[in-house]
């Protein structure tokens, strides 16, 4: 029995709460690719960046805070900097809105056309990154490390495996539970949200309506930017701020969208969680797990690892190629791909 809990103990310390924590990142970042494809029908391929700046500005206001002494004690001073992140990050969406998508709004452009554009503006958003921060790791944790240590755990368990519960990581699922209940609350109890969801499902019978178009869009814009750097620096505490790994998170971000169903945000959530626990179960090395299970004879001497981490990312693209094959509406039905 003892073996047994011992394996438990190591599938939950590394993988089941980190799959956990990276899906409600992903769920986040996920939550914003779909509200703007609900709205505006196209595929926003600079929302990792939109990630990245607003927690470049969290980061920035982190830094001012801890010299001048503020800090939340056991918790991340980055959660007190959250909001200048988030006003930041919507200032600059609401600015590339103004000076690139109306246009093409205006143009009744192609989503192919919106998806080129939001290329460039990706392009440009990167480069302004790096200029402000640099390209470098930026490690702005801070406040109690561990909610529970590994050694804590043992002393109250008597096992010989440690679980530990990372700071961030609790911060991670609670911020994450508020901020979706708090979505959908928006959504389907006010009446700005039902206006949104209405122009999603037929825009022109909501403009017969009344429903003003550009206040929703601008709507969309503030919750997507919001959502974004909430993502960008819950990914950011949990592992570290790079410029370049918001672009490759991108993938694993629009897998989960497409996968749970673009366009649907309960689809988004669970999209999320699919992609975060395939990648992180086909990434682990079950060798220590199966060791408790098996008599001594048939431990295996390999690390069972299906998959180097460094390939953790061909995952989600396999997972969004078998579902656009199969079922390109996603799980949840979302629009068609």
């Amino acid at each position: 029995m003892t073996d047994f809990l011992n394996a438990v103990v190591l599938l939950l310390n590394f993988l089941v709460i980190p799959g956990l924590a990276y899906g409600c990142q992903l769920a986040l970042g996920a939550l914003g690719v779909t509200l703007i494809y609900g709205i505006l029908r196209f595929s926003n391929f600079a929302h990792g960046e939109t990630m990245a700046f607003g927690t470049m500005f969290t980061i920035i206001a982190t830094w001012f805070l801890q010299s001048n002494g503020i800090s939340l004690g056991p918790i991340p001073t980055a959660l007190l900097a959250l909001p200048i992140g988030i006003l930041a990050a919507v200032l600059l969406i609401l600015g590339t809105d103004k000076l690139v998508y109306k246009f093409y709004r205006k143009q009744k452009s192609t989503p192919v056309i919106y998806l080129i554009a939001s290329l460039g503006v990706m392009f440009f958003y990167n480069g302004l990154i790096r200029f402000i921060i640099g390209p470098d790791d930026r490690i702005f944790t801070d406040g109690s490390r561990f909610i529970i240590t590994a050694r804590e755990f043992k002393e109250m368990t008597g096992l010989d495996q440690g679980m530990a519960f990372k700071m961030t990581q609790g911060i991670t699922i609670v911020v994450t539970i508020i901020c979706v209940a708090a979505l959908f609350w928006f959504l389907n109890k006010t009446r700005t949200g039902k206006s949104m969801r209405a122009y999603s499902d037929n825009e022109d019978l909501a403009l017969l309506s009344g429903i003003n178009p550009d206040r929703v869009v601008m709507i969309a814009w503030i919750l997507t930017a919001t959502l974004a750097t909430i993502a960008g620096t819950l990914y950011g505490l949990d592992k570290s701020f790079k410029p370049f790994t918001y672009l490759q998170i991108l993938l694993p971000i629009f897998a989960a969208a497409i996968v749970g169903g673009i366009g649907n945000p309960i689809g988004a959530i669970l999209g999320g969680f699919v992609i975060a626990m395939s990648e992180v179960s086909v990434t682990f090395a079950y060798k220590r797990v199966i060791a408790y299970m098996v008599p001594e004879s048939w431990a295996p001497e390999s690390l069972v690892q299906l998959l180097s981490t460094d390939y953790k990312f061909a995952v989600s693209f396999t997972i969004l190629v078998i579902v656009l094959l199969v079922k390109p509406t996603g799980l949840m039905k979302g629009q068609s791909i």
